[in-house]
């Protein structure tokens, strides 16, 4: 990053935390803003989060974007919604605490000019998982094959924010591995609604019953 800021060009530096945590031993904005300004004196360098004002928060991207700051130590604020072509590295720490789409919307604020740029991913995980999960991201750029990986390594229930709020994952279907058939499931429900919206017909009175039961929380057998 110094030899980047060196060289007339600027970078990211991404922390999960805002401020420190003792029961999580990650990095954070403030502390790290203070490290990097030790480690880096010449450079220029600002931190922006999201316990800031909107104000100020726009005050200090808008420095970055105009050029008067090297480093933006940041949180997930400037996820999307920044456009710096000038900026050429993008350094995220405890990588393995974002999902892998995130990471490749975070990937996606450098490589906007016409310099060589650098996405740096730091992680102490040692679990199969998470080397995985950091490995994707080095073999593709394609977004459509990042999601997919995560929903299949997360599960759906972590995918899509559900694991917290007591939504059950499906009892049969893998989200990931059977998406096809799902597809083709929800096309056949589809169809079945249309021509029967009120399920009367005598062929969907079962479906009608469990779908009543169902809705009334009651217990269904598989």
């Amino acid at each position: 990053m110094g030899k980047e800021a060196a060289a007339g060009r600027q970078a990211y530096v991404i922390c999960p935390m805002i401020e420190e945590n003792e029961k999580m031993e990650v990095e954070n904005v403030l502390d790290y803003t203070e490290k990097l300004k030790g480690a880096l004196p010449e450079c220029k360098i600002a931190c922006v989060h999201g316990k800031m004002k909107a104000a100020e928060k726009q005050e200090i991207m808008d420095a970055f974007a105009a050029g008067n700051t090297d480093i933006l130590v940041s949180t997930t604020v400037i996820e999307v919604g920044i456009n710096v072509p000038n900026a050429t590295v993008m350094l995220i720490e405890n990588s393995e605490r974002f999902g892998l789409a995130q990471l490749h919307q975070l990937r996606g604020r450098v490589g906007r000019g016409s310099e060589k740029s650098y996405c740096i991913l730091v992680s102490d995980a040692k679990t199969k998982i998470a080397v995985e999960r950091m490995q994707t991201m080095t073999k593709t750029t394609d977004g459509f094959v990042i999601s997919e990986m995560d929903l299949k390594l997360r599960g759906p229930g972590e995918f899509f924010g559900t694991r917290q709020h007591g939504l059950p994952e499906l009892k049969i279907a893998n989200l990931y591995r059977d998406m096809a058939i799902l597809k083709e499931a929800q096309q056949a429900a589809g169809d079945l609604l249309r021509k029967d919206p009120q399920l009367e017909q005598e062929e969907n009175a079962h479906l009608k019953s469990r779908l009543s039961a169902w809705f009334e929380g009651k217990s269904l057998d598989l």
